[in-house]
């Protein structure tokens, strides 16, 4: 049933037994005793309607999920990750964050990229400040927790659990520091502009921050900037938020199983994804 605050529309339900396994795009095959159920559905922000996929246990109620996707947005390796979470019992929404600009999918796989060719840099680039722009994070993570806290399937009796790569890592922050008693756990992966100059680096709202923070920074990043993890470890414990920084020996962006091959190697790295994928499980467990 659509909620009817919140203008959700609901279609194509698609019920997956996980039981037998599900191969998902992150090359993993995984058991679970769960059945999922993956609908289209619509998030009324005060700029418009975001479009999202919605997917969770087939039956009862888990904790909430926000995944924020990098800048190739909402695709099907994002909703890939989504069914994986959401086979370990939780409720996951997965924004197009570009909403503002086009319907998702604006790419079907990040590699098909190309990161060198200037019409692909200024499509990224519209997009990414679409989602960017001063306000619009809070904007959005105030529709999404009252989305998710409308439906059925989410457990409002747990804390909300964020996730972010790339671009969404300082989402993930702004979204924590925006519904603090609702956001209890963000995870920041191969997170980009986490510590910056400007007066509204995302650093900076640690103070605001009710949540566990966790940070997986990739090698080569840490490589560019290298105080950045001690700035994001000084800054959380001074505001008494439980934090872990940690570095990956991966490239930026290793967690997502899409990436193109970068100089004849390929980004994405197994082992290190499912490592930040195990913490990233533990770290949801403290949602209650």
């Amino acid at each position: 049933m659509a909620d009817d605050t919140h203008d959700v529309s609901r279609r194509d339900f698609i019920v997956r037994s996980v039981a037998v396994g599900v191969a998902a795009a992150t090359g993993q095959s995984f058991a679970a005793t769960l059945a999922i159920v993956e609908s289209e559905v619509t998030v009324k922000t005060p700029d418009g309607t975001c479009d999202a996929a919605f997917i969770h246990p087939a039956s009862g109620a888990y904790p909430g999920v926000i995944i924020w996707p990098d800048a190739a947005g909402l695709r099907p390796s994002m909703r890939d990750m989504a069914k994986r979470l959401a086979a370990e019992g939780y409720s996951v929404l997965v924004p197009n964050p570009f909403y503002r600009v086009s319907r998702a999918p604006q790419f079907t796989t990040a590699a098909s990229l190309d990161f060198k060719d200037q019409d692909t840099l200024a499509k990224i680039r519209l997009l990414m400040s679409s989602a960017q722009s001063a306000g619009n994070a809070e904007k959005d993570a105030l529709a999404y927790v009252a989305f998710l806290d409308a439906q059925p399937q989410v457990d409002k009796t747990k804390k909300i659990g964020t996730q972010g790569y790339c671009m969404g890592g300082a989402l993930v922050v702004q979204t924590a520091a925006t519904v603090p008693e609702r956001i209890g756990a963000g995870a920041s992966f191969h997170g980009g502009g986490l510590v910056t100059d400007n007066p509204d680096s995302p650093h900076l709202l640690a103070p605001k921050i009710k949540a566990r923070m966790y940070f997986g920074v990739a090698a080569n990043d840490d490589q560019r900037q290298p105080d950045a993890k001690a700035t994001l470890r000084e800054s959380f414990a001074k505001a008494g938020v439980p934090v872990e920084v940690e570095v990956y020996p991966a490239k930026h962006g290793w967690c997502v199983p899409d990436m193109p091959v970068e100089d004849g190697a390929p980004v994405y790295d197994k082992v290190q994804a499912e490592r930040a994928w195990t913490k990233l499980v533990a770290l949801y467990k403290t949602l209650g």
